[in-house]
Formats: C-alpha cells, structure tokens, sequence
C-alpha cells in the first residue's frame, strides 16, 4: 500500500503568526493532535505543530498560549511524505526520526499520514512485506533462470533479470537487517561461470 491510500485528506492548516490559543482552539474542534503550518509562497517550506510542541514548550513553562506565536514552536521545515512512497517506508521513516505523523505534498499539500493510519488503515497485517518480498525474490529468480536457459547465461537480457532478483534480495536483507550470506545469482554462477562476465559493467 502506498502512503496516498491511507492518509487522512480532511487536513486543517493554520498560519505561522497565530497564536497557540488559536492552535489550541482548533485542535479540540477538530479533534486532532497537529495543524500544518501554511506556507507564505510556493517556494516556502510547510510546517508542522503538534500537541507535544504546544504542552512542551508552552504549557510546561507556564507561558500566555495567547501571546506565543505558533511560529515560535513549530517544526519547519518539516518532514514530508510522497504520496507514492510504501506505507513500510513511512513506518520506517517514523521509527528513525521519532515522528508520529507528517504532511502528504507532492507539489501541494495533499493530506497527512500518522501512525494510526498505518495501524487502522494499512494491510501489514494480513500482508507483511517481508512475505511479499520473499515471493517476489521467488518469482524474479524463476524468471531470470527461464530468461538465461532461452538467451545463454552470457546473454545481457540474462545479466538484467539477476539484477532486478539482486535488488530484490538486497531490499529483503536491509529490511532484516541482515548480510546475505549468498545471492541466487551467485548460486547460478556456480552453475554457470559464464553469467558472471555478463554481469561486469563499465563504470
């Protein structure tokens, strides 16, 4: 699933010379935890400002939320998600930065996507990636071992179909964090030392 399929696209912005209480306000009409910050001209960056910005640095230091400018506590630039990115990537994204949600733009501001959204609306329950990939490898290994009995081992659309299963292999292991101990391709070469000089581009 793509970040586009489960993002929330009711999105509410403020400006960054409101003030807190006026974040405030919204946030409890709306029922949401964060506003993105508008941007003044289509060069500027959008920005973020969430509940932990407002307790954090207002509320926790005793401040008037009626004199504090949203400007003052917000996060801008802030991280932002292509809408075409996997939902996997987001989570990963998220567990690196230590965010919980981030604003949707693909030129504009297309909605927002949070970690609830990926645990209500995303499918990594019923479909781990993890899964897929493995099937996937499978897949593209049978394909490259069909192309090269048809081409030759030494053909280039043989050295092609092992890098599609390589990039594969490497996407599986850098999710598991894990070496990989041996490709397919290289079993193949065991098999068949030619394919091997196929694969040896310019660089």
């Amino acid at each position: 699933m793509k970040a586009s399929e489960i993002m929330t696209t009711d999105v509410v912005t403020i400006r960054g010379s409101a003030t807190v209480a006026d974040a405030v306000k919204l946030m409890k009409e709306k029922g949401l935890r964060s506003l993105i910050v508008n941007r003044r001209t289509d060069e500027d960056a959008y920005g973020i400002v969430t509940e932990t910005d407002i307790v954090y640095n207002v509320a926790a230091y005793g401040k008037d939320p009626k004199k504090v400018r949203i400007y003052e506590v917000m996060t801008k630039p802030c991280i932002v998600i292509n809408p075409d990115l996997g939902v996997e990537y987001v989570a990963r994204l998220f567990a690196n930065t230590g965010i919980r949600r981030a604003p949707v733009i693909k030129d504009t501001l297309l909605g927002v996507i949070s970690i609830t959204d990926i645990l209500t609306k995303s499918d990594f329950v019923e479909k781990p990636r993890e899964h897929t990939l493995q099937e996937e490898i499978v897949k593209a290994r049978d394909v490259a071992r069909a192309i090269c009995s048809e081409k030759g081992p030494s053909a280039p659309e043989c050295a092609a179909a092992w890098d599609i299963v390589e990039e594969l292999q490497a996407e599986y292991a850098h999710q598991r964090a894990e070496r990989i101990e041996k490709t397919h391709f290289e079993e193949y070469c065991e098999e068949y030392p030619d394919a091997l000089e196929a694969r040896m581009y310019d660089t």
